[in-house]
């Protein structure tokens, strides 16, 4: 309980403008642990870190020319190094990249699913994911199968794996007009008479999907992003989903028979929906929607929970690093959101008054020019706002000590501290112990008062 107090101290701050001054980079509370440049620029895509400190690894999706992943040993966070590095075979004829990498624990071994977009222009542009043993690690990892969905070629562009009520490790996968839901128990277990990782059958294991509702003008025609969490209150496993018009929250216990709980539409300056995060308690949720100027918004889903409403228009708070950038990921640890900000690079706000979100730190992981329109026109034709989009791509937070890691476009791995967060466990805040951190072992119907 000696973190709260120390977390609450958090005081407001000016994050400055972009690029920052000498001095400047990051808050006087941010400390850099590691830095790991990758390779070249634009080649790095998402980041995962294992939760368990006694599993210290981090995986870090490679793309762009640079296909497959790399594994980096924490153990000695301030010495991190890359371990492992896999790539597909065949490499200059594949034309895409890997994206989102998630892992999970089953029956007493930890596996590593990294999705892949890779272009009809090469092979294997029916690969959605591709699933590693990780157990060994830091020995050797082994490829254990392939997701192949020929129906809807161009792969997965956003995943979650998650401990379901049912005892299931389920796989969350972008694709088409659905959230394609993946049984990883039935995937491992495979075709017993086939154990050709590139022959295993997918399609034996997908167990349910949830629809995109069809609303009027639809922007988009599937899912962007989504996370899945257990909701205390009710016992329910709960869908959180952007992309269509806006966003929207299913009841996803009965996967035959998903619920729509939720939907956000018809919000001014929202046509569609990026990321999308609830807070622990699925109260509040935090939304992204991926354009230039845009701030995240925090939308209050109590209403529609209560039956006030089905619908909700607007946002109860706003949020911005840098009105000319962008964010783009976030993880939340309530009261607390990591955002990683694309050329703003790493963002903490503080969101216990929902109304009234602030900044209390910050570390700019992006070195390159920043709002870039000039080379924007050369190299696009064009001064749209594509520009933007470098910097920091993913971060995530190991819960057991506070750890922050970001996955920089162009500047490669970074691990940082924040002061006064050494830890993050819900009921020390009067939360459930929710977030996308899976408790493997026991599920998400969990103690809650450890």
């Amino acid at each position: 309980m000696g973190l709260v107090p120390s977390a609450l101290a958090q005081t407001p701050v000016d994050q400055p403008a972009h690029p920052p001054a000498p001095g400047e980079r990051g808050s006087p509370n941010m400390h850099v642990i590691a830095h790991i440049p990758l390779g070249a620029a634009g080649t790095v895509s998402d980041v995962e870190i294992e939760q368990d400190l006694d599993r210290p690894f981090a995986y870090v999706a490679r793309r762009s020319g640079t296909i497959g992943f790399d594994v980096i040993d924490l153990s000695d966070p301030s010495n991190a190094r890359v371990i492992q590095r896999w790539r597909i075979e065949n490499e200059d004829l594949h034309t895409g990249g890997a994206m989102d990498g998630r892992y999970f624990k089953h029956e007493g071994r930890y596996y590593y699913v990294q999705s892949m977009q890779l272009r009809q222009s090469g092979p294997n542009s029916d690969v959605g994911a591709i699933v590693f043993d990780v157990t060994d690690l830091p020995e050797k990892m082994v490829e254990v199968g392939r997701i192949r969905q020929p129906d809807s070629p161009g792969g997965f562009h956003n995943t979650f794996l998650y401990k379901h009520t049912s005892g299931k490790p389920l796989y969350f996968a972008t694709s088409g007009q659905y959230a394609k839901v993946f049984d990883m128990d039935r995937f491992l277990d495979g075709d017993q008479t086939e154990m050709d990782p590139v022959l295993r059958d997918a399609n034996r294991s997908l167990v349910g999907q949830v629809p995109v509702p069809q609303t009027e003008n639809l922007w988009s025609r599937g899912y962007h992003d989504f996370y899945v969490g257990y909701h205390a209150e009710t016992g329910t496993d709960r869908f959180y989903g952007g992309g269509g018009s806006g966003f929207y929250v299913y009841d996803v216990t009965d996967l035959a028979d998903p619920e729509l709980l939720v939907s956000i539409v018809g919000v001014p300056g929202v046509s569609w929906g990026h990321t999308f995060t609830p807070t622990p308690d699925g109260n509040f949720a935090v939304g992204e929607t991926e354009f230039q100027y845009q701030p995240l918004r925090v939308f209050d889903l109590r209403p529609a929970l209560e039956g006030e409403e089905k619908n909700i228009d607007e946002a109860v708070g706003i949020w911005h690093a840098d009105w000319k950038a962008l964010a783009h990921n976030h993880e939340v640890r309530w009261p607390f959101v990591f955002v990683s900000g694309y050329e703003s690079g790493l963002s903490v706000f503080n969101m216990m008054d929902p109304t009234n979100p602030y900044t209390v730190g910050y570390y700019d992981t992006f070195d390159g020019i920043h709002n870039n329109r000039v080379e924007a026109m050369e190299r696009l034709g064009s001064p749209y706002t594509w520009n933007v989009y470098d910097g920091a791509w993913g971060v995530d937070v190991r819960n057991a000590d506070g750890l922050i890691v970001v996955s920089d476009m162009t500047t490669g791995f970074w691990a940082l501290r924040m002061d006064g967060f050494d830890r993050w466990y819900g009921p020390d805040w009067g939360q459930p112990d929710v977030s996308s951190a899976q408790n493997w072992d026991q599920g998400p119907a969990r103690t809650q008062d450890q």
